[in-house]
């Protein structure tokens, strides 16, 4: 099982950017794909990105294509979200997650963070 803590997370005005990370510890980072999550009140969780083991794929909703990128430092345990021209829809808890598969399935994702609060106000 794999520590996930996430960080980077506060308000914003629209237009505006943020950048989240996500600490991993405990087993074999480097061998797990990555992915981040949100979840706005009222609604489910939703896929946002996912990055694979190597760094070398990524894959984003719809909904953020364009705007935010995945990345990850597997010499520091890191996953990162940089998010841009950030608008108000975009408020929502962010979770970062671990999957043993490459997949925007939320099912397959196995390992979650605590999240961290995204809000864009207007």
């Amino acid at each position: 099982q794999v520590q996930l803590v996430e960080s980077g997370g506060g308000l914003v005005q629209a237009g505006g950017s943020l950048r989240l990370s996500c600490a991993a510890s405990g087993r074999t980072f480097s061998g797990l794909n990555m992915g981040w999550f949100r979840e706005a009140p009222g609604k489910e969780r939703e896929f946002v990105a996912v990055i694979n083991w190597g760094g070398g794929t990524t894959y984003y909703a719809t909904s953020v294509k364009g705007r935010f990128t995945i990345s990850r430092d597997n010499a520091k345990n890191m996953v990162y979200l940089q998010m841009n021209s950030l608008k108000p829809e975009d408020t929502a808890v962010y979770y970062c997650a671990a999957s043993q598969t490459y997949t925007t399935r939320r099912g397959a994702f196995g390992s979650w963070g605590q999240g961290t609060q995204v809000t864009v106000s207007s």
